[in-house]
């Protein structure tokens, strides 16, 4: 998250967008901004399953980070440009890199609301213009605007890990429909490695330039400070 925040002032200061695919090395609860965190979840159950929590700086409900791959986009915000637009903009680009690799999805229908801060997991049902595949959603994606810049975060899932978020509660949700995964379309287990090399691929698909990240190794201080603020319970469990 520290990393992402960072990436985002980078993307403010040098004006351009920037593209990064990652994953956990151990599995960790992240939670929405404005998410409700008190109180909802069992600490000594998540303790148990050997799970850590940071709470995003962009917004959407609970989710696993486990056998799934992240993405974040940091960039500029075009003069004029909503958030929808924005949206629209990495959702094509997810499109594209997942047809790559094989993966047909389509987006939520447009009744679907967006998600509102709530117990139930991100994964539960999916937000209008989310990726979905059969109806079930694939990708959950949410967005965080400041100082004229953007970061936009978004999960892809391999395995479903989603369905333990319930054991992790005092007082669980109703059951929620499986959500699509990669393995289950797939018929195999995709790296993230090979979700990161299709999404460059679908970047020069659409013909933009691509080159190393360059300049952000001098911002270790800023992700020191930053690390700092997201390891703090007191922004965790903020509410």
């Amino acid at each position: 998250m520290a990393v992402d925040h960072a990436l985002m002032e980078h993307a403010r200061l040098t004006g351009h967008t920037v593209l990064r695919v990652y994953e956990w090395s151990r599995p960790v609860l992240s939670l929405g901004v404005n998410q409700r965190a008190r109180g909802v979840y069992d600490l000594a159950a998540v303790e148990r399953r050997g799970i850590e929590v940071v709470r995003r700086p962009t917004g959407g409900r609970a989710l696993l980070h486990h056998r799934e791959v992240t993405y974040a986009v940091a960039a500029p915000v075009t003069t004029g440009e909503g958030l929808v637009a924005m949206y629209r903009r990495v959702n094509d680009l997810l499109v594209t890199a997942l047809s790559l690799l094989g993966v047909r999805v389509s987006n939520a229908a447009p009744s679907q609301r967006a998600a509102t801060p709530s117990p139930r997991p991100c994964f539960a049902e999916p937000a209008k213009g989310e990726l979905v595949v059969d109806g079930r959603k694939l990708v959950g994606s949410a967005q965080w605007r400041d100082a004229g810049t953007a970061l936009q975060h978004g999960s892809m899932l391999v395995e479903d890990d989603q369905s333990l978020i319930p054991s992790l509660m005092h007082e669980p949700p109703a059951p929620v429909p499986a959500p699509a995964t990669l393995r289950d379309i797939l018929g195999r287990a995709p790296t993230a490695a090979e979700v990161a090399d299709a999404l460059v691929e679908a970047v020069r698909a659409k013909g933009d330039e691509i080159s190393p990240l360059e300049g952000f190794e001098d911002d270790g201080p800023r992700v020191d400070a930053l690390v700092a603020h997201y390891a703090d319970p007191s922004w965790t469990w903020r509410r």
